[in-house]
């Protein structure tokens, strides 16, 4: 593994009061996004609040600016037009409006036909989502982070114990809300695609949390004369180079996806870059230092009869 730091003694334990009140902040702002999305006040995309897309493939290329002009002047100004690749082919998204979304996918072509008359096209594909159904997938998916939240606790306590996985279950909730946080603030629309991205980045978080665990677990056991902050310190400098590399390799990708991707995966490669910065975060400054709030607190319990005793 190439070393990029060498040797560090940083003190990662000193610094979680610290990290704890950014993480506070970081949960907070996505406990109101889940609210905001429960309200339906959030920017939900049609996967959750309903509507219809359209996706149209033009004999040459079109240009995205006009397409724009041409929907606006229709009195499609909340439309949101994508471009692929090539610049031939373009998907409309609309969300539901209060007057209904019957008949929304002809009025789209009938737009086209008429101010691109020059550039025919063909239907590649439509989809009509209803309300119902949008809610239904919203249920959907907070079951789906809820019961991988679920997962990852039984994973890592059968493979450490019990208050490692909460805290592996915490620190990954916490990446999950942190990235629903910022999606709020950027206004990003929130689609199936974000919240697949949630689990992918809830899956990586965790390999990463695990990766520390794995050595705390073992300098605990051949390390018996030092502290428990010093062996967590330990531990976590130990592989931080390990974790920086594979964090930067996988953001170099990201950032491939994210520059030359196109518009479908802009927000997809967004919430992974996101979501790689602050599960790398959390599992140096919120995973670890809770497990040794956890066991400090235990200990400090254990030993308060043996000095009450002594005292008598």
């Amino acid at each position: 593994m190439i070393e990029i730091l060498g040797k560090t003694r940083i003190d990662f334990v000193a610094w979680r009061r610290v990290a704890f009140v950014v993480s506070s902040v970081l949960c907070l702002l996505g406990i109101v996004s889940i609210i905001q999305i429960g309200r339906g006040a959030a920017n939900l995309g049609i996967d959750f609040a309903g509507g219809t897309s359209v996706q149209l493939k033009f004999s040459k290329s079109v240009d995205l600016s006009q397409v724009r002009a041409l929907l606006a002047e229709n009195g499609l100004k909340d439309s949101e037009p994508q471009q692929f690749a090539g610049g031939d082919r373009i998907m409309v998204r609309l969300k539901r409006a209060d007057s209904g979304q019957i008949g929304m996918a002809q009025r789209v072509q009938d737009i086209f036909s008429k101010g691109l008359p020059d550039n025919p096209f063909v239907v590649e594909g439509t989809n009509e989502v209803g309300p119902a159904i949008g809610k239904d997938l919203q249920k959907a998916a907070l079951w789906a982070i809820a019961i991988s939240m679920l997962g990852i606790i039984a994973y890592i306590a059968w493979r450490f114990e019990f208050k490692f996985g909460v805290a592996a279950a915490i620190a990954t909730l916490h990446d999950v809300l942190a990235v629903l946080g910022l999606f709020m603030l950027l206004n990003r629309e929130i689609t199936l695609l974000i919240v697949t991205a949630l689990l992918t980045l809830a899956g990586y978080s965790l390999t990463d949390t695990v990766v520390v665990f794995d050595r705390i677990r073992e300098n605990l056991r051949g390390r018996r004369k030092e502290s428990l902050g010093e062996v967590i310190n330990m531990s976590i400098n130990e592989v931080l180079s390990r974790t920086i590399v594979t964090s930067l390799t996988v953001l170099l990708v990201l950032l491939a996806l994210f520059v030359l991707g196109g518009e479908v995966l802009h927000d997809f490669s967004l919430a992974l870059i996101a979501g790689v910065c602050v599960g790398t975060y959390s599992s140096w400054f919120v995973a670890s230092p809770i497990v040794y709030e956890w066991r400090t607190w235990e200990r400090a319990k254990l030993q308060a009869p043996v000095k009450v005793k002594a005292k008598g």
